[in-house]
């Protein structure tokens, strides 16, 4: 955790989610109501089709609602995509960009990646920024080098805290169940605290980093407490209201 700085815990449904899955937003809206939602924030960010529903059903809850990602310009002949102005349209607050899928599946840059956090800026969103190495890069020890070519590449000029989070996901260990050590993880997230110090000051000292990888109900206390661990981006975890209030409750220890 970072010292003054709010822990942010995040859900990435992915291409998960019907209507009867609003249920478990429901409940996840009941769930985080209390006092622990004064010193954490959560945010689950189902696909687009349940967008507007579930920002409604968490209209008297501190659980917040975002998008998995938005397009780069602000509308036009782009079939089946959604723009940054549709999401806040439906009272979204958070976008992803440059998850790791979108990156693989859909070959996006860095350069794509950072016009989609500006967009979302533009559009009074904050942008989840993800970054993250493969497995052959980690092999290769090419790790911290891969987070600064893509932090400097991906984050705009204009990020500060309040309308950026970055969330750093080993790309080896998303669905996989594979983690890496806490001092890994450590490791990592001091390098990129470094780097967002260095350009942009004060708000990069403040700037939320997230871990996202195979978070679990049982390695979340572990994982939440590293030094610059400012919350997770889960993906498998949050389809299920349990799992996720139990990642969130990890914070009860931490913030004691």
């Amino acid at each position: 955790m970072t010292p003054d700085v709010t822990p942010l815990v995040a859900g990435n449904w992915k291409m998960n989610g019907t209507r009867a899955s609003l249920d478990q937003i429901k409940a996840m809206a009941e769930g985080v109501k209390g006092p622990l939602s004064e010193k954490v924030e959560t945010l689950i960010c189902p696909p687009a089709t349940l967008l507007y529903v579930a920002t409604a059903l968490c209209d008297d809850s501190p659980l917040l609602i975002g998008a998995q990602d938005c397009h780069e310009k602000a509308s036009g002949a782009h079939t089946g995509d959604i723009s940054a102005e549709m999401i806040a349209d439906c009272f979204g607050t958070h976008v992803i960009v440059g998850h790791s899928e979108r990156r693989t599946d859909h070959k996006e840059s860095d350069a794509l990646v950072r016009a989609k956090a500006e967009i979302a800026h533009a559009n009074d969103l904050v942008a989840i920024i993800c970054i993250g190495e493969t497995g052959d890069e980690r092999k290769a020890g090419k790790t911290l080098d891969v987070l600064k070519s893509q932090l400097a590449a991906s984050v705009p000029d204009g990020a500060t805290a309040e309308n950026t989070v970055i969330a750093y996901e080993p790309v080896w260990a998303i669905g996989t169940g594979l983690t890496p050590t806490a001092r890994d993880v450590e490791e990592a997230h001091a390098f990129m605290r470094a780097e967002l110090s260095t350009r942009f000051a004060g708000e990069g000292a403040k700037m939320r980093i997230l871990y996202g990888g195979s978070v679990k109900p049982g390695n979340a206390g572990e994982l939440m407490g590293v030094a610059n661990v400012d919350g997770a981006l889960i993906g498998g975890a949050s389809l299920k209201s349990d799992d996720f209030l139990a990642i969130y409750r990890a914070y009860e220890a931490l913030t004691a």
